[in-house]
């Protein structure tokens, strides 16, 4: 498992320097040889990247690993085979069950967390052999709850799906905990090793965030199994 940050790359600003998000608006050659600088700098040469949409879909990779189209969960029984889950404030999510050799990718914003990504990425994991109570997850990077403002109705909807979602920011206005919502859903999939960078997207410079700066790039959470 990593998680990527902006440094490194080769994108000009407002995408400086190492933006994997190929829809954003930068120079496709800049992020293909961005995606070629951290598969070589991991040891891969396929990853898998998804067409994120928000979603609660999730697809299985194997052998004959193509793009998967619009979703937000991937996940494998291929060594050597990379996924990535492109975020900016969402949260990216990795699990891994090491003894089922089964590992998984969420891109898990405010709305996926509301349809319950994550929670379908542990179901559709188990019809592969793993065992939430063997998983390992790990969250990245993500805006907190003390940045995350959101109206007060948006709040209550999610809320109603998590509750464990309501926050508060730093100000007393209305927001949403992205990570305490996660750690609540897997707890609930019968995940309990749940490990967290806990950096927040719009409070650190070092990492890409569209609340912060609306056009910008992507940095990355990449899972695999060493073959």
């Amino acid at each position: 498992m990593a998680f990527t940050d902006r440094h490194g790359g080769v994108s000009a600003e407002p995408y400086g320097t190492r933006n994997l998000g190929g829809a954003v608006g930068d120079d496709p050659a800049a992020v293909t040889a961005n995606r070629k600088g951290v598969a070589a700098e991991f040891g891969l040469t396929q990853v898998v990247f998804m067409r994120q949409v928000h979603s609660a879909d999730v697809a299985y990779v194997g052998d004959e690993a193509t793009e998967p189209g619009e979703l937000d969960g991937v996940f494998t029984d291929r060594p050597g085979l990379g996924l990535a889950v492109l975020v900016a404030d969402c949260a990216p999510v990795l699990l891994a069950d090491p003894v089922a050799g089964v590992v998984g990718g969420a891109h898990s914003g405010r709305p996926g967390t509301q349809k319950g990504i994550v929670s379908a990425l542990v179901a559709a994991m188990r019809s592969k052999g793993a065992d939430p109570a063997r998983m390992t997850a790990a969250i990245g990077p993500a805006a907190c709850g003390g940045c995350y403002e959101v109206p007060a109705e948006m709040r209550a909807e999610v809320a109603a799906a998590v509750p464990e979602a309501w926050a508060t920011t730093r100000q007393g206005t209305p927001s949403v905990d992205l990570r305490a919502a996660i750690t609540a859903q897997l707890a609930r999939a019968g995940v309990r090793d749940v490990r967290n960078d806990p950096r927040c997207t719009i409070e650190s410079p070092d990492l890409y965030s569209y609340r912060r700066d609306r056009v910008t790039g992507r940095f990355a959470g990449y899972i695999w199994l060493i073959p």
